[in-house]
């Protein structure tokens, strides 16, 4: 489990995260999500001990990272997957690491395998793709099979395989009973990865709950209808309060009326379907209707 209470964190005069809370369960994938120079990797580097907050503090399974005397053992983290001396191989990157914490180099040749580099082991990490050194990443965050795992924008780079592994394998992880957080703007990733969401906007917490209730809570469900009969379709939802837009291709659009209302409405006053289909707010639509007002950078 991580915890953060009251987490703040100034630069100078610029406050990158002010007064944040929140909890990070066990056995689900949680997603950190926030507009740039939201806080996100910020906070991250405190729960890890790289920065100190000005106030608050974050725990990792009840401690500081400070105070944990075998941090991998623990926590695993990729915060960058560029972090790793260019002349030294896969292999001897990780059995550095290993070392550094008592782990058998047993346990390297095994993380290796997990994230697909065994065939690349000995080549310099210098000569890697951003999608190979993401995998390296992973694989260092693995390495002392611990109980919490942090994870910042761990698909950048990788291919369409690479990242249906990556999400399966978080979860995975969570699965096993592990706490995963992880950061991406990848939004239709994180809808399909993320069961849980923390979102923050100019360091302060905007949201904490479950992803489908955050999409529930800030859209509005529709219905899309094709009929040839549009019009006089149009007419009868007019006529019971519902809402109707008009989709590029023709359809109809409901908004206010479920599907099944619609289709007796049809039944009843002869109207001929094509097609009848909820459509459920995006987790795109959600976080940026409810994180407008934090946006630091606008496009004109």
């Amino acid at each position: 489990m991580i915890e953060a209470a009251g987490l703040t964190k100034h630069y100078g005069t610029t406050v990158a995260v002010d007064d944040l809370s929140f909890t990070v369960e066990a056995g689900r994938v949680t997603g950190f999500l926030g507009p740039n120079g939201a806080g996100k990797s910020t906070t991250m580097r405190m729960i890890l001990g790289l920065d100190t907050p000005n106030k608050g503090r974050a725990l990792i399974d009840g401690k500081p990272y400070v105070e944990l005397k075998r941090p991998l053992g623990t926590v695993g983290a990729l915060l960058d997957a560029k972090w790793v001396h260019p002349n030294r191989s896969a292999r001897s990157h990780l059995r550095w690491l290993a070392k550094s914490n008592h782990i058998s180099y047993q346990r390297v040749d095994e993380v290796l395998e997990m994230v697909g580099l065994t065939a690349v082991a000995h080549r310099n990490a210098g000569g890697f793709s951003l999608g190979m050194a993401q995998r390296l990443g992973i694989a260092g965050a693995l390495l002392g099979d611990p109980s919490v795992l942090l994870f910042d924008e761990p698909v950048n780079g990788l291919d369409p395989e690479g990242i249906v592994w990556i999400r399966q394998f978080m979860h995975r992880l969570a699965g096993e009973g592990r706490t995963v957080l992880v950061s991406s703007h990848l939004l239709s990733e994180m809808a399909q990865t993320a069961q849980d969401l923390i979102v923050i906007g100019r360091g302060k917490l905007i949201a904490q709950t479950s992803t489908d209730q955050f999409i529930k809570d800030a859209t509005e469900d529709s219905v899309r209808v094709r009929s040839p009969h549009a019009d006089k379709l149009r007419e009868l939802l007019d006529g019971s309060a519902a809402v109707t837009d008009d989709a590029v291709d023709g359809a109809l659009v409901v908004h206010g009326m479920d599907p099944a209302s619609i289709g007796e409405l049809a039944a009843a006053n002869g109207v001929v379907l094509h097609e009848l289909s909820p459509t459920r707010g995006s987790l795109e639509e959600a976080f940026m209707q409810l994180t407008k007002e934090s946006v630091e950078y606008h496009g004109a």
